[in-house]
């Protein structure tokens, strides 16, 4: 059954090199929150369906100078780091972790905390035109909850993951699993408590396996949650040669690298989505293509703190599945806008080098059309959801967008572009998830 009709101009992804434009179209929605129907305004049947809609008094149009796209996907956020997001991005990673970081984290015993946190973090997602997102949170198992409670009570689609890191070489005593069977025993905890909190919720957060790095987990930890992985058949995320420190560190403990260590304790599945990789040699790319696991890309973050930037272009022409995070609060801003941007910038970045003796690797460049796949559907596939794009069958998480500077003779193709560049939160009217809005700026 049919209980809302937006119409209006529209933009969605195909592919990695293709949007389509869908000028005034008619998007049903229906009862479970899905996207019935997407009718073209030339389609034979547009008329007579738009009157069966109008009739039932279910169509909002939208005004000329508004379009609509997907919701964005995050595959990657600290969700327990966004009280210092912008703070210390001049450190090294290391000491960014164990002087701000691990902290900060600790706090989260503090139920009354996490709960103010949460609830502004949430917020704060939803009003920058995020619809997905893949959590990272703490070894705190209440104030996990308290952040699937947050998502659920606000609309928020999220998957989180109760950090396990257990090795004292690289994790302070006050912040870190009593033991490798603990991290382990307290996920599982985690996975039953959250399926029991979310019950009969379409909202219900999913659970995902979440080992911080390979810097801090034990073998015995690393292990048991791939065992647990496979067990429950959950997603998986973490973190992947992120950095000269940690892609070495992986060398130095185990002989091979980061995603080979992953892979080895059955954690490179194709429900993995790994952040970062902008130290993957080529063996590794393959090594995830082979697997079907994701990558994050996170820009901004990596600006700070990769040593690189991830070869997007590359891997997306070898097939590999690629999303974008932005990573708060290695990434200052909680905006994909912010992020699709920089991930263009830093690709030409790549292409063209930083000096006249670094020629840069041609063919690094990518447009916003793909910064868009990215952080749309490209974020869904990774984490196999029916989202990321304006079509029939889809979830209705959508943007209503405002155009502050409509110009009348311009093509779609260049306004899309512009909007992809302009657009801030101030621009969003409505913000729409599983068909019901949850932020709504449209009076």
């Amino acid at each position: 059954m049919i209980t809302r009709a937006l119409v209006g101009d529209a933009y969605t992804p195909v592919n990695a090199n293709e949007v389509a434009y869908l000028p005034q179209a008619l998007i049903e929605i229906d009862s479970s929150g899905r996207i019935d129907r997407v009718t073209p305004a030339a389609d034979p049947s547009y008329a007579a369906r738009l009157k069966a809609a109008e009739v039932q008094h279910l169509v909002e149009h939208l005004p000329a100078d508004q379009v609509i796209w997907p919701g964005f996907v995050d595959l990657h956020v600290h969700a327990p780091q966004w009280p210092q997001a912008g703070l210390a991005l001049d450190k090294p990673l290391a000491a960014w972790l164990n002087d701000y970081t691990f902290p900060l984290e600790a706090k989260y015993d503090d139920l009354a905390f996490a709960k103010r946190v949460y609830h502004e973090l949430v917020h704060e997602l939803l009003s920058q035109g995020t619809t997905t997102v893949l959590f990272f949170g703490t070894i705190h198992t209440a104030a996990n909850l308290e952040l699937a409670r947050q998502c659920m009570q606000q609309g928020l689609r999220a998957a989180i993951g109760r950090v396990a890191m257990d090795n004292p070489d690289q994790t302070p005593d006050y912040y870190r699993d009593a033991s490798a069977g603990e991290a382990v025993a307290a996920t599982e905890r985690f996975i039953h408590q959250l399926k029991e909190l979310g019950a009969e919720n379409p909202l219900a957060p999913l659970p995902v396996i979440t080992p911080r790095f390979v810097p801090s987990c034990s073998d015995e930890a690393l292990a048991g949650l791939g065992r647990l992985a496979h067990q429950y058949d959950l997603p998986i995320q973490t973190h992947v040669s992120e950095s000269n420190w940690e892609h070495q560190y992986a060398i130095d403990r185990f002989g091979m690298h980061d995603a080979a260590v992953l892979d080895h304790f059955g954690l490179l599945t194709e429900k993995a989505v790994l952040a970062h990789g902008t130290q993957l040699a080529p063996k590794d790319q393959a090594l995830l293509r082979e697997r079907g696991s994701a990558l994050a890309h996170c820009p901004i973050s990596n600006a700070y703190f990769g040593n690189g930037v991830l070869p997007v272009q590359e891997l997306l022409a070898a097939g590999n599945q690629v999303g974008l995070g932005t990573d708060i609060s290695g990434g200052y801003s909680p905006s994909l806008y912010d992020n699709l941007r920089h991930a263009v910038a830093l690709s030409q970045v790549r292409n063209d080098g930083v000096t006249t003796q670094d020629a840069g690797t041609a063919g690094s460049r990518i447009s916003m059309t793909t910064a868009f796949y990215l952080a749309t559907l490209g974020g869904a596939k990774a984490l196999h959801l029916p989202v990321g794009q304006v079509q029939a069958g889809c979830l209705a998480d959508l943007q209503v967008v405002s155009d502050r500077f409509t110009r009348p003779a311009e093509s779609p193709q260049d306004r899309f572009e512009r909007l992809m560049y302009q657009t801030t939160a101030r621009e969003l009217r409505q913000v729409i998830v599983h068909g019901e809005t949850v932020i709504d700026h449209a009076g």
